[in-house]
């Protein structure tokens, strides 16, 4: 099954926000766009390639609305990738708890998301009830509130 990809990245601005220009994100990282990390993640060669920007060049300039998007794009690939190595049975789940997955991912990186253990077995055995509970408990919903509040309720719904 296959997710909405644009739900998705609706889901994402609405939960990280967009912006244009340089900031401190709440682990102090230099971020940019829709939670693209600078310090950690930087712009790659193919994205300075294809977007005419560089870590430099986003610092000192911003980025435009539609280089914010590409950045997106490809975060997103990535934390499917991850997803794929790691996790490949999320690709069985419906629509919407594949964007959950994938949305706890890109917030909190695959190594950090492979520690809610518990949660991802329940996940894995279908008992989406028993695995939002598990997100409810975590140190992270407490982090990043309405958004784990959120996700919680479409994994155990399997409605957004």
């Amino acid at each position: 099954m296959s997710y909405n990809r644009d739900a998705l990245a609706a889901e994402l601005i609405r939960d990280e926000d967009e912006r244009l220009k340089v900031y401190r994100c709440t682990a102090d990282k230099r971020t940019i766009g829709i939670g693209r990390n600078l310090d950690d993640v930087g712009i790659s060669k193919a994205e300075t390639a294809a977007l005419g920007i560089t870590v430099a060049s986003v610092i000192s300039d911003g980025i435009t609305r539609e280089q914010s998007r590409a950045l997106l794009a490809n975060d997103i690939a990535v934390c499917e990738r991850q997803l794929d190595a790691k996790l490949p049975w999320w690709r069985g789940l419906c629509d919407v708890r594949q964007r959950v997955l994938l949305n706890m991912c890109f917030n909190l990186g695959i190594n950090r998301l492979l520690g809610f253990k518990n949660t991802l077995a329940k996940m894995q055995r279908g008992d989406f009830a028993g695995a939002a509970a598990g997100m409810r408990a975590s140190l992270w919903a407490r982090q990043v509130g309405a958004r784990s509040t959120r996700l919680a309720a479409m994994m155990e719904k399997g409605t957004a």
